[in-house]
């Protein structure tokens, strides 16, 4: 019984995180800037490709099976179409360490993102998967939204 509430609460969870994501997208769509400090911050974020690079180690006693995984988070940036590669070590469905690979089709992007991964690590580890959230870092708001996109990615290739 706990366990279909535990596994309840994960899809609930992720499914109240996808709608905000959705929620912000409309809001930032209609040209309401979302947040400060980053100039691309009325753009929408869009869906994410995920590839699980690796499934080391056994199933842990919790929601998610230990290992690496791996994720690419797409977003929309006022110069255009921007990507973040997230790779996610879990254990215990705690976050061991994250890595953040900045993939931006221009310069801008490139700045916000290279803040956000070097500044993403201290937000993340040691929380459990399904507490993550991220707003900003390091004042970029919007490689956030790509960051959610690959970890909700990551989240469901480590159920199953």
């Amino acid at each position: 019984m706990r366990t279909t509430h535990r596994r309840s609460f994960v899809v609930l969870a992720t499914t109240a995180t996808l709608t905000t994501l959705a929620g912000c997208a409309s809001g930032a769509a209609g040209g309401t800037p979302a947040t400060g400090g980053d100039p691309s911050a009325a753009a929408t974020p869009a869906g994410g490709a995920s590839t699980p690079t690796a499934s080391a180690g056994g199933t842990s006693a919790g929601t998610y099976r230990d290992g690496t995984y791996s994720a690419t988070g797409d977003y929309r940036s006022p110069g255009g179409e921007q990507k973040v590669q997230v790779k996610v070590t879990l254990a215990d469905d705690v976050v061991t360490a994250v890595e953040v690979t900045p993939e931006p089709s221009d310069p801008t992007s490139q700045s916000y993102q290279q803040r956000f991964a070097s500044g993403v690590a201290e937000q993340v580890v040691g929380k459990r998967l399904d507490e993550v959230h991220v707003d900003r870092v390091s004042g970029s708001s919007l490689t956030s939204q790509g960051f959610a996109a690959a970890l909700a990615q990551i989240a469901t290739d480590a159920r199953g």
